[in-house]
């Protein structure tokens, strides 16, 4: 029991990671560096800010479908009670699965309700999957079991919630499309927003809503962005002569960000290890730019790094003071 609290609070307090806040700071200046119009002041960090925002509302959506599937036995019994001539099976809904304990925690959290009055998941909720999914459930051999007992034990309750996340939510294609059309952010946060999700299941009320971030990390996130922004020419010019036959009008974009990025954690983050800074873009560019952006962002900073440090520019101090 020691041992799974302390997990769940490692999980809990770590939330958003030092690579999703590279991705957003990524993104953000990917999107400042392509505007036509004029930036206004502050604009930036109110994009940065937006990304960090998609990602609450993303989890929000998650457990407030997660839970709409376990309440639709209610609703599905009164259609059914509804229907001109029901039958005995109709007049006979379990709808146990509606009192789960788990769900009335999640349920009846006040910072969960908060974000639910806020961003009003319901208007983006597909009812129709809605359904479908529930009757999937109710067809299951582990949903019959669970609703055959006549008590409320403690790791049934967790079991078939989680059953529900992992069987019918998110090995479901459909599901997945549908939070792919109506989330952009899936595939950057989807993996440790589900990570968290399963965390809350295991303690509801355990999350901080407004604050998926730790103040360090938030502050990180502030840092990176400002820095790279405000020393874009300075960046520039220690990248440029590293290109050699490499035109750097043709580099991709979003190539050049990452290597902006990864210099200016060498110079101005005196906490980052350069080998971390250096692993950290190469699985970037992998993911999110060309086939060939791992290894060449890999040389290019390699380079960098070893220039830096033989040339005791390696001083990690304080952007601001530079």
């Amino acid at each position: 029991f020691v041992f799974i609290t302390f997990a769940l609070q490692i999980v809990l307090t770590r939330m958003i990671s030092r690579r999703n806040i590279r991705v957003k700071v990524m993104q953000t200046i990917y999107t400042v560096t392509t505007l036509e119009t004029e930036l206004k002041p502050g604009e930036p960090q109110k994009i940065l800010q937006q990304h960090f925002d998609e990602t609450r509302a993303l989890l929000v959506y998650l457990i407030w479908f997660l839970t709409e599937i376990s309440r639709y036995a209610e609703t599905d019994a009164h259609k059914k009670a509804s229907k001109h001539l029901p039958s005995f099976t109709d007049l006979n809904v379990n709808t146990k699965i509606a009192g789960n304990e788990i769900l009335w925690k999640m349920l009846e959290d006040p910072a969960l309700k908060e974000q639910l009055a806020s961003l009003k998941p319901w208007l983006t909720t597909d009812k129709e999957l809605l359904r479908k999914i529930y009757l999937q459930l109710a067809e299951t051999p582990e949903y019959k079991t669970y609703t055959a007992e006549p008590g409320r034990e403690k790791a049934a309750e967790k079991k078939i919630i989680e059953f529900i996340l992992n069987d019918l939510m998110l090995a479901n294609e459909e599901f997945v499309a549908h939070i792919e059309e109506n989330f952009s952010n899936w595939d950057d946060d989807g993996e440790m927003l589900v990570q968290l999700l399963a965390a809350y299941i295991q303690k509801p009320g355990s999350l901080e809503f407004k604050q998926l971030m730790s103040p360090d990390k938030a502050q990180f996130a502030k840092d990176l962005l400002r820095a790279v922004l405000e020393k874009d020419e300075h960046l520039q010019s220690i990248i440029v002569p590293k290109l050699k036959n490499w035109d750097p009008e043709r580099i991709a974009l979003l190539d050049m960000v990452m290597m902006k990025m990864g210099v200016a954690e060498f110079l101005y983050f005196e906490t980052i290890p350069p080998k971390v800074t250096i692993n950290e873009y190469i699985d970037l560019a992998k993911d999110y730019s060309t086939l060939q952006s791992g290894q060449f962002v890999n040389g290019i900073l390699d380079n960098i790094h070893k220039e830096l440090v033989q040339e005791g520019k390696m001083k990690k101090i304080d952007y601001k003071k530079n």
